[in-house]
């Protein structure tokens, strides 16, 4: 595939919406489809924002997400950027990087495994 060169801002101006990068969301992507194969989760959305990007999973389609994951750039220099927020609101896990902040969900995945 060819180089994808990002669109310059003009200086001082914010984009108009917060993503995920194609190695985020592949990072993203892929806990799902493990936690859908295990049988944790069903359903996602994404939303993107002024403010933040956002993925949630949920367990049935018409309840709140078991898990958001979200990106809030501003917060990069203090907390991190990363957190991982419960159904409650409630913030599990904050970080600078993605896989620390996903490591508590991946934990769920490992079964002990007799000889």
């Amino acid at each position: 595939m060819g180089t994808v060169t990002p669109f310059p801002l003009p200086a001082g101006r914010q984009p108009s919406q917060i993503g995920f990068d194609r190695v985020e969301l592949t990072r993203i992507l892929d806990l799902y489809g493990r936690m859908v194969a295990a049988g944790h989760w069903r359903d996602y959305a994404i939303e993107f924002t002024r403010d933040a990007a956002v993925f949630a999973a949920f367990r049935r389609t018409a309840e709140r997400p078991e898990v958001r994951i979200e990106k809030r750039p501003e917060l990069r220099n203090k907390q991190g950027m990363w957190a991982l927020v419960n159904e409650q609101g409630a913030i599990l896990k904050r970080g600078h990087e993605l896989g620390p902040v996903l490591a508590p969900v991946e934990r769920r995945l490992m079964k002990l495994i007799e000889d």
